[in-house]
């Protein structure tokens, strides 16, 4: 029961830490919030998840990550009866930041999962619990069903009694010492810290913030984005959105699991090689030629027309999950003694790049109008992170070459 409990903990914990990406644009529209400000709501839950991945990942390993899980399940169930009695931006903000519980609940979770797991398949058990992220895509189905039916306070109340439900099932169902760590775990801070002083876990850390943090960042702005796009209700726009984030999460476990048979380099550089290719498409805004021809002036007009930019969103979603996956298998391989803490070092920078974008992409969009400006964004940042990632890489392999031993 631990997978199962621990994937189904994290969907609706995703769900929560993304609910204002589909549910925000009730609330932009109640209470008249300006782009900034709508900005500042969805990247709050990241902000928060920032400061508290790495404390969570250190409780979990000296005090149980089933301990933090269950804690971390109680404080967003007090955050979704905070939503049911707020009406001001001030008070959704507050709750907006306790939504980032689900980074503390995602770094005990590994650590969860990993002591049970085989080494031989870790790569895949971690994929598997990664993609318990696709909770962001159900929210794009959930909310405007319940928001239609009911209205916008039975949202948080179907997620207080789901998560309120997980809480008891985990108490249930599981004991400390499933849950607590293992001899070899090194939980004495010093220990931890000092793995600090190296450049790899910084470069594991740009790696997967780079990539993870493009992820959550455009799960949450891709409905707004597809709405100043085409012009669609919000309905349709969630519903569209989903192509993003479910083949994203589903592609975390193939990632993990290729990974695990062909290594991490060759699976991380080719997804990050089609992923730019993709953005590279969804940059190009909507624009018109004028083109002096013989006979006067002919006008062209270039749009990419919804189903191919379905299309280049699916694999979007898809190339950056694949890469997530086999990132999270780099992060077993080096840090073997400290899953949980790394795992908080990575959820750092994820949260971080995915607090800051929302924001950009908001101010980007206020100063120059061109909503695609953020596929840009994004291309220069994971073509950087790929540089960086295949230099690494060769340099590893020749060293490899002449030392076999070491």
């Amino acid at each position: 029961m631990v997978l199962p409990l621990a994937v189904t903990g994290f969907i609706i914990a995703a769900g929560c830490w993304t609910l204002f990406a589909v549910a925000g644009f009730h609330l932009r529209e109640a209470l008249q919030l300006t782009g900034l400000q709508f900005g500042l709501l969805l990247a709050m839950p990241m902000a928060v998840g920032a400061v508290l991945a790495v404390p969570g990942g250190l409780i979990a390993q000296s005090l149980g990550a089933r301990r933090v899980m269950i804690w971390a399940l109680a404080g967003l169930s007090a955050c979704m009866l905070l939503l049911i009695a707020v009406t001001s931006y001030a008070g959704y903000l507050v709750a907006a930041c306790g939504l980032g519980l689900t980074a503390a609940f995602y770094s005990a979770g590994l650590q969860f999962v990993m002591s049970h797991t085989p080494r031989h398949h870790v790569g895949l058990v971690l994929g598997v619990f990664s993609a318990g992220v696709i909770g962001a895509g159900l929210n794009y189905y959930v909310v405007p069903l319940l928001y239609q039916a009911f209205a916008w306070e039975a949202i948080p109340l179907a997620y207080l009694i789901v998560l309120l439900l997980v809480m008891v099932l985990m108490l249930l169902l599981t004991d400390n010492p499933d849950a607590s760590a293992a001899p070899e775990t090194e939980t004495s801070p010093r220990q931890l810290l000092a793995r600090l002083r190296h450049w790899r876990i910084w470069r594991l850390c740009f790696y997967f913030g780079s990539v993870a943090g493009s992820f959550f960042a455009v799960a949450l702005w891709l409905p707004d984005f597809l709405t100043s796009r085409f012009e669609l209700p919000v309905d349709d726009v969630a519903r569209l959105a989903q192509w993003f984030v479910i083949p994203g999460a589903l592609a975390q476990v193939a990632g993990g699991g290729l990974a695990d048979h062909f290594g991490v380099a060759r699976v991380v550089s080719r997804a990050l090689m089609v992923c730019l290719v993709a953005l590279f498409v969804l940059s190009y805004p909507e624009m018109t030629l004028l083109v002096r021809g013989v006979e006067g002036i002919i006008q062209l007009e270039f749009a990419l027309p919804l189903p191919v930019e379905r299309l280049f969103v699916v694999v979007l979603g898809a190339t950056m999950g694949c890469a997530m996956g086999a990132l999270l298998r780099m992060m077993v391989d080096q840090n073997p003694g400290a899953t949980a803490f790394a795992a908080g070092m990575l959820l750092l920078s994820a949260c971080s790049v995915a607090f800051l974008l929302p924001v950009v992409f908001a101010l980007v969009n206020q100063l120059l109008g061109v909503p695609s400006a953020a596929f840009m964004i994004l291309f220069a940042i994971l073509a950087a992170c790929l540089l960086l990632f295949t230099r690494v890489a060769r340099s590893a392999e020749r060293q490899s070459l002449l030392s076999p031993r070491a």
